[in-house]
């Protein structure tokens, strides 16, 4: 936030007194996330949005009995608002604010609704009115409660006002509330996750609450089908492939699209999408990465100037840390899954590597242990195959790239893409530029953060995706196809594996830090969120995801 804090709208002097936290998130970084309750108390507000109404002049002998919408701003208090009613009884003008919920048991007003209340009460004093209280209107049980406006009121509010410009000026935010209940119905619980951090910050001892996206049953709708057009209608989105419907379902459940090779949208698609926070991401037909659009790109300025910092300086400690919990999965995954005896010798080896990376603070020595780790894990990768061809096709080609010369490294590779595509997707919703990276060197074109953050979990998803379609036999040799000297997947061949891919995202897994069960997709956001705390200074040290 600038230093010079500009006017203070009423509504987030509500937030402060509510949670400190939760007022920074959503004035100074600029994120926000409905859930029911906003929504609901948005809906209702809409009664009163539309109604205006003419605001009478200080002192009028006959003024209207309310006025509704009422914008008011002053530079002495430093204060904006829009006052849901103002009633003008007695020369009096009496501020109404109109809540969802219900006065306190003792029957008064909660803290956060007096303090809009003052704020009101202030703005129409400066404005030349006659204000001696105001009123919270709580519209369970219809009950409308006074608060006093006077001297003792007007010192609260200018110390209240004068302490929420420091915190609010402040690079880094408020640290979450203690296992309060406040937070797991708050909004913004999925983007502050306060447990997580206290755990983190080690504020807490007590039980992690487990948090979902308000609507959990939201997917990427992937569009495969060469051809195809992706169209809006009504509320709804729809994929048509000449002429006929082939796809039909409520924006709201649309998380992103993905379209791969040569699938068009339609600009008014795009600008709907981009309305619910949907990113879209282009594939090419092989799989790979081409771009993404999105609406308005994160708010939290101060965020991106602390990632390019990080980026400039060198990110050694999470580098390290993110190198050591993929090698840990690497070494888990040969463990499970090989279907022969891995060697002590191997395993010791990659225990010791992981410990290595662990404590490693130089960028070219810790890619030194990856290096040797990959090339001890892929040796071994054949050994979680069931089919014997599609082991000695991996062992013969052994890990290829651009383009990949053989069916399993087609699957790696496009597996690879998705889990990036979901990164690239996690980083913009958290406000991260996916460019740049503490690990990856950032280059034209290359989505360093997102590739930073996909490399724990490239082991426990990707790789899990590809053994798991070739040993169910989910996809065969008719599911690929060569070209340019490289191995592609055939149109069911993509299919088969997004089907695949899904379903992995989608499983849940006890959480190694947080002890709660999650979906690998909500854990990499979690993650990346985890990530930006870092960026900020709210967290000293990066946990990675390391499964069992």
């Amino acid at each position: 936030m600038n230093e010079q804090i500009d006017l203070v709208p009423a509504r987030m002097v509500n937030e402060y007194v509510y949670c400190p936290r939760l007022c920074y998130l959503q004035w100074v970084q600029q994120r926000w996330e409905h859930n029911d309750d906003t929504a609901l108390g948005a809906f209702r507000h809409h009664s009163v949005d539309g109604k205006g109404g003419r605001m009478p002049a200080p002192g009028e002998e006959s003024p209207p009995d309310a006025t509704f919408s009422v914008a008011l701003s002053d530079p002495e208090w430093g204060l904006s608002g829009v006052i849901d009613r103002v009633d003008h009884t007695g020369g009096r003008a009496i501020p109404v604010d109109l809540k969802k919920g219900h006065p306190r048991m003792d029957g008064t007003a909660w803290p956060a609704d007096q303090a809009q209340i003052w704020c009101y009460a202030a703005l129409l004093e400066a404005a030349g009115f006659l204000v001696d209280e105001g009123h919270v209107s709580y519209d369970e049980g219809h009950t409308r409660i006074p608060v006093v406006w006077d001297d003792t009121a007007r010192v609260s509010l200018r110390a209240m006002l004068s302490e929420m410009r420091v915190a609010m000026g402040r690079t880094e935010a408020p640290a979450p509330l203690l296992d309060d209940p406040r937070c797991p119905r708050c909004s913004l619980a999925g983007l502050c996750l306060p447990d997580e951090m206290n755990a983190l910050l080690h504020r807490s001892q007590a039980e992690l609450h487990r948090i979902l996206p308000r609507n959990p049953n939201a997917r990427p709708l992937y569009v495969v089908e060469q051809g195809s057009v992706v169209r809006v209608k009504g509320g709804r989105i729809q994929v048509t492939l000449k002429d006929e419907v082939v796809a039909d379902l409520r924006l709201i459940d649309v998380q992103h699209v993905c379209v791969v090779g040569h699938v068009q949208i339609t600009t008014e698609a795009l600008t709907r999408l981009w309305a619910v926070g949907a990113t879209v991401i282009w594939l090419s037909y092989g799989g790979w990465l081409n771009g993404w659009s999105q609406a308005h790109p994160g708010k939290y300025v101060d965020l991106r100037r602390q990632q390019v910092a990080r980026a400039t300086s060198g990110g050694a400690q999470i580098a390290s840390a993110i190198i050591a919990g993929k090698i840990r999965n690497q070494r888990t995954m040969l463990m499970r899954n090989a279907k022969q005896c891995v060697s002590t010798h191997v395993l010791a080896s990659l225990k010791q590597l992981a410990m290595d990376a662990s404590a490693c603070d130089d960028t070219a020595s810790l890619l030194g242990y990856e290096g040797t780790a990959a090339r001890m894990y892929f040796e071994y990768f054949a050994m979680m195959l069931s089919d014997q061809h599609w082991r000695d096709s991996f062992r013969q080609a052994g890990r290829t790239r651009r383009p990949p010369t053989d069916p399993v490294n087609a699957l790696l590779s496009f597996c690879y893409s998705l889990l990036v595509k979901d990164l690239v997707v996690a980083c913009l919703a958290v406000g991260l530029d996916p460019y740049l990276g503490v690990l990856h060197r950032s280059r034209y074109g290359r989505p360093a953060m997102a590739l930073d953050l996909a490399e724990e979990f490239r082991p426990i998803i990707a790789d899990s995706v590809v053994i798991q379609v070739l040993n169910n036999h989910e996809v065969d040799e008719k599911s690929f196809i060569e070209r340019n000297a490289g191995v592609q997947l055939t149109s069911a061949g993509r299919k088969a594996v997004l089907e695949a891919y899904e379903r992995r995202v989608q499983q849940e897994f006890k959480h190694p830090t947080f002890g709660y069960r999650i979906s690998y997709r909500r854990a990499l956001e979690v993650q990346a969120r985890i990530m930006a705390a870092m960026f900020v200074g709210e967290l000293q040290d990066y946990p990675p995801v390391v499964t069992r």
